[in-house]
C-alpha cells in the first residue's frame, strides 16, 4: 500500500476505479459477487445501474445488507490497494432518483458515455438505480491490515 493518509489513499482509489464489486447474499446466507460501474460524489453513496431479476438484485431485495471492494486489478502481485465497505443498498425514487442520475450521468459523461435520464431506470426500462450508502470504510496498511477510515465529515466516524 501507498504511504500517506489512509483516507486520502481511499479516495483516490475509489476516484481512479469505474467498478466496484458487491458482495451480496440471499435469504439463507449464499453469498454472490458482482462487478458494477458505479459513481460517487461523496464516498459515502455509490451508485449503479442493474436490472432488477438479476441475483445481486435479487438478493439485495432480500438482504440490504452488503459488502464492496473497489480496487485496481492491473498491479503486480504485492502491490494491490483496495477500499473494503459495510454499507447498505436501496433504489432511491422521487428527488433521490433525481439527485442519484445527476451524480452518475455526471460520471458517466466525464467518461465519455451518455447522459442518463428517468426513462432509463423505469419502467418499462430494463434497468433500476441502486444506491449503496456506506456505514463503514477501510483501506490496507503496509502489513495488509485493514484500517477504518472516515471519508465523510459530519456523518461520524468508520467502525
Amino acid at each position: 500500500m501507498a504511504t500517506g493518509d489512509p483516507a486520502s489513499i481511499a479516495r483516490e482509489i475509489i476516484d481512479s476505479n469505474s467498478f466496484m464489486t458487491l458482495g451480496t447474499a440471499d435469504a439463507s446466507g449464499l453469498p454472490w459477487v458482482s462487478p458494477v460501474w458505479f459513481a460517487t460524489a461523496d464516498y459515502r453513496e455509490l451508485f449503479w445501474v442493474s436490472r432488477p431479476e438479476r441475483r445481486h438484485s435479487r438478493n439485495l431485495r432480500e438482504r440490504p445488507q452488503l459488502s464492496i471492494v473497489i480496487f485496481n486489478s492491473q498491479v503486480p502481485i504485492g502491490a494491490g490497494e483496495a477500499v473494503y465497505l459495510s454499507a447498505v443498498a436501496d433504489r432511491p425514487e422521487g428527488s433521490e432518483l433525481d439527485r442519484a442520475l445527476e451524480i452518475f450521468s455526471d460520471r458517466s459523461e466525464a467518461q465519455g458515455e451518455r447522459r442518463w435520464a428517468r426513462a432509463d431506470v423505469e419502467a418499462p426500462a430494463p434497468l433500476r438505480m441502486y444506491r449503496a450508502t456506506a456505514t463503514e470504510h477501510f483501506v490496507l496498511d503496509s502489513n495488509d491490515n485493514r484500517i477504518p477510515v472516515s471519508l465523510w465529515a459530519g456523518h461520524g466516524p468508520a467502525r
